[in-house]
């Protein structure tokens, strides 16, 4: 039986759907709270109706709103959450007017943003959160913040939130007051907010300043990341304000003094030094000297007689090497080094060291089309032009006498010291038989020799001393001759009569069909001969070794 004062005190409720009534706590269980509201039963609240759910005791007296009086099991429904909002809602609207401001505690994470708890339930976008959306939006469930009332619908009952604008508000206020008090010189503590190829801006608490990477460093940087990263703390200098257009331009390098002030004192031309490598390039290596100072070694400074092609090839990353410093540019802040400096340069002794006529030896090294380098010591090469490797053969190309890595002997011609460039003859190394080809050969000698060649003019006859002699297609039997391959092959064996010599033009004529003439005979047979048109000389040989590249042999 209810007591007196129970009877008057349920005698005021109104028990109806809808109805704010309050309620006893009478259990209070892992995830809900057992309500009595003096009804015929009790009522079951979940837990998650509750901003501070530890703070809810037995015997708590809280309001509940109806929302059944009696469900399929006959219990009353009831809900704290709304009753509460029910109750705030009111009071929300008139100190939340939209502009106004409102404390609350984030309650959830959802879709697009966040469930805000400002004594009823509103909305905030995720883009409302901050400056720069946020990536973990779980981390600021439970937190609670100030936020901004940007809109609110009463027919829907819903309010959405901004944090952002607040935030933003206030930045405003700190960059028009670091506006008014910044000065060049300064030097600010910040903050690195983002990176770009060209620099990185820096947030001056509610301002951000741009660093250029020319600013960075006084030493060489080819990208802000070597140096800085986000989230980093630094000092800064100022070094322009523009309070027109809110620019702030700012300075890393210039906290330190300039290194290249005095540049020319600390590396002297002429003076070893010792630095790092710091990158290498095509076209040279890089060498840090000290902080802020490079140095540049080309790649053509690397050896006296090594053929570099890449600085790569003889410098690693990060090697500590020593150098002599070729010259500086204060203004263009650049210095350059050079490596084979350190030693001395071997060309500097070619003159002595391979002196005009002396006989050498070499491998060889490279054939070209109009020569061969033979390696003489590492990285001094001479070269053997083709004219220069006999007296009495035409080369067309080396290959025709040597190979890649042959070993040879040859002459030293000449030394070009400037150019670097040493001449070697290989025919040099043997008397010019022609000097003195009346010693082996005479007019009417008969002579033995293998056929080398074949030409529609005549035959090419292989003698000693490496001489050739041109048998002319009318010289080759009494009878016409039509066709030279139809008498001759090329390595048959002949016997000729020698008919003409010109030491001059280094040339000999011989006879086939003469080998058995009287001297008589002979002289006749001379007589026709010196009658031939110069495009027909029977020894021409220059002219007819000429001719073979553009005529087609005779097979």
């Amino acid at each position: 039986m209810l007591t007196m004062a129970e009877a008057l005190k349920q005698g005021t409720k109104v028990f109806a759907q809808g109805a704010i009534v309050t309620g006893t706590v009478l259990e209070v269980r892992p995830k809900e709270v057992l309500v009595d509201i003096g009804y015929k039963s009790e009522g079951i609240i979940p837990s998650n109706e509750f901003i501070e759910f530890d703070a809810i005791k037995v015997g708590s007296e809280i309001d509940v709103l109806i929302e059944k009086l009696e469900n399929k099991d006959g219990t009353v429904v009831l809900s704290h959450e709304k009753a509460e909002f029910k109750k705030n809602w009111d009071r929300i609207l008139t100190i939340c007017n939209e502009g106004g401001r409102v404390n609350g505690k984030v309650k959830a994470v959802v879709k697009g943003g966040l469930i805000v708890n400002v004594g009823v339930e509103a909305f905030l976008p995720s883009s409302q959160l901050d400056v720069i959306t946020p990536k973990n939006l779980q981390s600021f469930v439970g937190n609670t913040y100030e936020f901004k009332v940007v809109k609110i619908n009463q027919e829907r009952q819903n309010i959405v939130l901004s944090r952002r604008e607040l935030i933003e508000a206030e930045r405003n206020e700190k960059r028009g007051k670091l506006l008014a008090d910044m000065v060049p010189g300064d030097i600010r503590k910040g903050i690195v907010k983002n990176i770009t190829d060209f620099g990185a801006f820096i947030d001056l608490n509610g301002l951000d300043g741009l660093l250029h990477i020319t600013d960075m460093s006084w030493g060489r940087l080819t990208h802000p990341s070597e140096i800085l990263k986000v989230g980093q703390e630094l000092d800064v200098v100022v070094l322009d304000v523009n309070k027109e257009k809110e620019r702030v331009s700012l300075g890393l390098k210039q906290k330190m003094t300039n290194p290249w002030d005095n540049i020319e004192a600390k590396f002297p031309v002429g003076t070893k030094v010792k630095g790092k490598v710091v990158s290498l390039m095509p076209y040279g290596a890089f060498v840090q000297l000290e902080p802020g100072v490079e140095g540049l070694v080309h790649v053509t400074e690397l050896s006296w007689t090594k053929r570099v092609a890449k600085p790569g090839d003889v410098l690693k990353q990060d090697q500590e090497i020593e150098a002599i410093v070729l010259g500086i540019n204060r203004d263009e802040q650049k210095i350059s080094l050079g490596v084979r400096q350190l030693e001395g340069n071997p060309w500097d002794s070619a003159e002595q060291k391979y002196a005009v006529g002396q006989k050498v030896k070499g491998k060889v090294r490279n054939l070209t089309s109009y020569g061969a380098f033979v390696e003489l010591e590492e990285g001094i090469d001479g070269m053997v032009h083709v004219s220069d490797m006999s007296w009495t053969r035409k080369i067309n190309h080396p290959s025709e006498m040597l190979k890649k890595g042959d070993e040879i002997e040859a002459n030293v011609l000449e030394v070009d010291k400037a150019n670097q460039r040493i001449a070697l003859g290989m025919k040099q190394l043997e008397t010019d038989p022609w000097s003195n080809i009346e010693k082996h050969y005479k007019v009417g000698d008969l002579v033995q020799g293998k056929v080398t060649k074949l030409a529609s003019f005549g035959a090419f006859v292989g003698l000693q001393h490496e001489i050739d002699g041109l048998v002319h297609i009318s010289q080759i039997s009494e009878d016409r001759v039509e066709k030279i391959k139809n008498v001759l092959k090329v390595g048959q064996d002949v016997a000729a009569r020698v008919v003409k010599i010109d030491r001059n033009e280094r040339r000999i004529g011989l006879s086939i069909k003469a080998a058995a003439y009287s001297d008589e005979q002979l002289k006749e047979e001379q007589k026709m001969l010196d009658s031939l048109k110069p495009g027909e000389d029977l020894v021409a040989l220059q002219h007819a070794f000429d001719a073979l590249d553009d005529v087609k042999t005779v097979d």
